[in-house]
């Protein structure tokens, strides 16, 4: 008698896991306007600490501060100078179970937090992501080091996501 075409069920499971990782495409990447969050964050933490540098040498005299100040104004100019390509390697991606964060040039971060072990989903916006209509959302778990951060998403988009991720760490609590 023939067999019957077609893979087995068990086959069908092994050749899923089986099957390459998803293409950089399926991640979804933070809104291009939190570059301007970082670069105007970034360009007040460097007018702070050079302006102290400056008036330390100008009040106090100290002469080492001038080149202080000089340092921190390099290094803030060359870390606003990558912003742009920073802020591009922040992705996240929705799977089956739980929530992929990805980021980092140089030295690469990507957490996965499954959704069932979420206890707080949570938005905030600064002042300058306010005036962008951008928020951050946090998932915080058990685990202290695992929390994670999304920065940079459109207002609505952090909603929508806020309301599924909670609805999905519900049913997945239930099943625990």
């Amino acid at each position: 008698m023939p067999e019957a075409s077609g893979p087995q069920p068990d086959e069908t499971a092994r050749d899923e896991s089986r099957r390459p990782a998803a293409s950089d495409s399926d991640w979804q990447r933070v809104s291009p306007k939190y570059v301007l969050v970082e670069v105007i964050g970034s360009i007040i933490g460097m007018v702070v600490f050079v302006g102290i540098g400056l008036g330390a040498y100008f009040v106090l005299h100290w002469q080492w501060a001038l080149w202080v100040a000089i340092a921190i104004a390099v290094v803030s100019i060359i870390a606003i100078a990558f912003e742009p390509r920073r802020v591009r390697s922040i992705r996240y991606r929705l799977r089956a179970d739980d929530l992929l964060f990805r980021r980092g040039i140089m030295f690469q971060r990507q957490v996965a937090v499954p959704y069932g072990r979420m206890q707080l989903v949570d938005i905030t916006r600064g002042p300058v992501a306010r005036a962008l209509g951008l928020a951050d959302l946090k998932f915080v778990t058990a685990a202290a080091a695992s929390a994670v951060t999304v920065p940079g998403l459109p207002m609505a988009e952090a909603d929508r996501l806020r309301d599924e991720l909670v609805a999905l760490a519900e049913s997945r609590r239930a099943g625990l």
